[in-house]
């Protein structure tokens, strides 16, 4: 009887580690360096290289992020659908935009004027509020020392700039440079401001508080194409007529 018993234990006993091994084998182990799940909302702000930098050579507060890529590759469409509302069929620009997509087939140029849109804007801000922090997450090393270096001197005359947006009329990209993996996108903004610069006592010395301004900028942002995120950094801007 006790080697009946024994015996019957010793089944049970290689049935039940045979069940463990194959749980294990097919549910895995967990180590403690396993990666935690991914936030699908969580800010990503990898860095980009400048256009004229090596792959290797990167900043990770030089970027600003532009919306809207799509998952459809944008080569499958007629050349006369593929950039509506974005650029003519057979221009300059179509075809820069079509150097781009060559290499990332989910570029939409659709997407990109929107965010490049919402940069605008967040920039025009940030300036205005004096708010490098933010302005350093969104433009490469020059453009942000020019834009700190009229913050320090209006800081430094007790003036403080107030801007309001009251649209963004137009962003009409206007030319597109495609250089191995560096691409370069300009975009010509049109909006209405209304801006005014107060001194330290509060008095109105530029601007108006109660009129509302045209302006036009043309700003140009670079990407390295390939790369797997899709931030853009701004790097170049100028007045526009």
């Amino acid at each position: 009887m006790q080697d009946s018993f024994d015996l019957t234990t010793i089944i049970f006993l290689a049935l039940a580690v045979f069940v463990i091994w194959r749980l294990r084998s097919v549910l895995g182990q967990r180590t403690g360096s396993e990666r935690p799940p991914t936030d699908p909302f969580a800010r990503r702000e990898p860095p980009l290289p400048k256009p004229e930098q090596a792959a290797g050579d990167r900043r990770d507060d030089n970027v600003v992020q532009l919306p809207g890529t799509s998952t459809a590759p944008a080569m499958e469409m007629a050349p006369e659908e593929r950039w509506k509302g974005v650029a003519e069929p057979g221009s300059p620009v179509a075809a820069g935009l079509d150097s781009i997509v060559a290499q990332e087939p989910s570029f939409d140029g659709s997407g990109f004027v929107q965010g490049a849109k919402a940069a605008y804007e967040a920039i025009v801000t940030a300036f205005a509020a004096g708010d490098r922090r933010t302005l350093k997450g969104l433009l490469s090393r020059e453009v942000f020392d020019g834009f700190e270096g009229a913050i320090a001197e209006r800081e430094k005359r007790g003036e403080r700039a107030e801007t309001t947006f009251v649209s963004v009329d137009n962003a009409e990209v206007t030319g597109v440079e495609v250089k191995a993996r560096n691409a370069q996108v300009t975009v010509r903004f049109t909006s209405k401001l209304i801006t005014v610069t107060r001194n330290a006592s509060g008095a109105v010395v530029d601007g108006s508080p109660d009129t509302v301004v045209d302006v036009t900028d043309v700003w140009t942002f670079a990407r390295t194409l390939g790369a797997k995120d899709p931030n853009w950094q701004l790097v170049a801007t100028e007045s526009g007529q």
